[in-house]
C-alpha cells in the first residue's frame, strides 16, 4: 500500500447532536481537502462527554444512541471515500457505552466499546470486553477511547490482531484533582502525549490520538490531538487548540524500518510474564 495521509482532530463537541453532526461534515471536508484517507475524530464527538468526572448528573448524561442510529449512517454518508473514526455514547438495552465505531461510505468498518472505565464513568457507562482489530482501505486499525491507552496491553492486545494503525479518540481533561496554572505543566497533559508515543513504540505501529478541546462542566479538554509514527516520534500535532494534525506516511514501509531489526511483538516472552500478559 503507498502512502497515506492520517488526520486526527482536536475539537469542541456538545449535546447538541446536530451541531455536532455539522461540525462534524465541516472537519470532514477539512481533512478531504488536506487529501486525508484516515480521520479520527475525538471520543464522544456525537453528543459530547460527561459533564463532571467525579459525580456524573444521571440526567445530564449524553444521548445515547444505537448502533445503527440515523446519525451514525448520516457520519457514513459523509466519509464517502475517507475512512473516519467517531465516538459516540452507545445504547444497548439498558447498558450504555462509551463507544466508538469506524466508517466509510460503505458503511461501518469496525467497533470498540471502552474496556477501562476511570471511577466517574462507572456510574454512567458499562465496560466493554474485548479489543479487536479490522480491515480497512487505509490498512488495519485498532480504536482504543481514552483510558484505555493508559494500560499498555490493550495497544498491545490490538497490535496482536495485527492492527497497524492504533486510533485513540478521546475526551481526555487537564487533570481534576492537580490543576497546573499552564497547560504545559499539568500532569494529565503530560501523560497523554507520554502514553501516546509509548503505546506507537512499544508496539511499533502508527497511532493517531484525537482529543476534544473547549470545556463542560468543571472540566477543560487538552486538545493535543497528533499522529505519530512507529518510533514513536511525533509526525504533527495541534498542540492545545482546535485543529487537525495531518501527515502523509507509508504505513506499511515505515513498520516494516522499524521492526526491521528489533521486533518487539516477535521477542516477547508471554511465559515470564505474570497474568498472561
Amino acid at each position: 500500500m503507498s502512502a497515506v495521509r492520517i488526520a486526527a482532530a482536536a475539537a469542541h463537541f456538545g449535546r447538541d447532536l446536530e451541531f455536532d453532526l455539522a461540525r462534524i461534515a465541516k472537519i470532514i471536508d477539512d481533512a478531504r481537502r488536506e487529501g486525508a484517507g484516515l480521520l479520527v475524530l475525538p471520543d464522544a464527538a456525537l453528543g459530547g462527554y460527561l459533564a463532571d468526572l467525579r459525580h456524573p448528573d444521571p440526567e445530564a448524561l449524553p444521548p445515547a444512541l444505537k448502533p445503527d442510529d440515523p446519525l451514525i449512517l448520516r457520519v457514513s454518508a459523509l466519509a464517502a471515500e475517507m475512512t473516519v473514526c467517531v465516538g459516540y455514547c452507545e445504547a444497548d438495552g439498558a447498558d450504555r457505552y462509551n463507544a466508538a465505531v469506524c466508517v466509510s461510505g460503505d458503511g461501518v468498518l469496525g467497533r470498540h466499546r471502552k474496556v477501562h472505565l476511570p471511577a466517574g464513568e462507572v456510574a454512567a457507562y458499562s465496560p466493554g470486553g474485548r479489543f479487536d482489530a479490522f480491515d480497512t482501505p487505509v490498512g488495519r486499525i485498532g480504536m482504543l477511547i481514552d483510558y484505555d491507552k493508559t494500560f499498555p496491553e490493550s495497544a498491545r492486545s490490538l497490535a496482536l490482531d495485527g492492527a497497524e494503525i492504533l486510533a485513540c479518540l478521546s475526551a481526555w481533561p487537564t487533570s481534576i484533582t492537580n490543576r497546573a496554572t499552564r497547560m504545559a505543566q499539568d500532569r494529565q497533559a503530560k501523560l497523554f502525549d507520554l502514553y501516546d508515543q509509548a503505546r506507537a513504540a512499544e508496539n511499533q505501529v502508527v497511532l493517531a490520538s484525537s482529543n476534544q478541546t473547549g470545556a463542560m462542566g468543571g472540566m477543560r479538554f487538552l486538545g493535543q490531538a497528533k499522529v505519530v509514527g512507529p518510533g514513536g516520534d511525533v509526525l504533527a500535532r495541534t498542540w492545545a487548540k482546535a485543529g487537525l494534525a495531518v501527515a502523509e506516511i507509508d504505513v506499511a514501509a515505515e513498520i516494516d524500518r522499524a521492526r526491521r531489526i528489533l521486533r518487539h511483538l516477535d521477542e516477547r516472552r508471554p511465559g515470564a510474564y505474570r497474568g498472561n500478559a
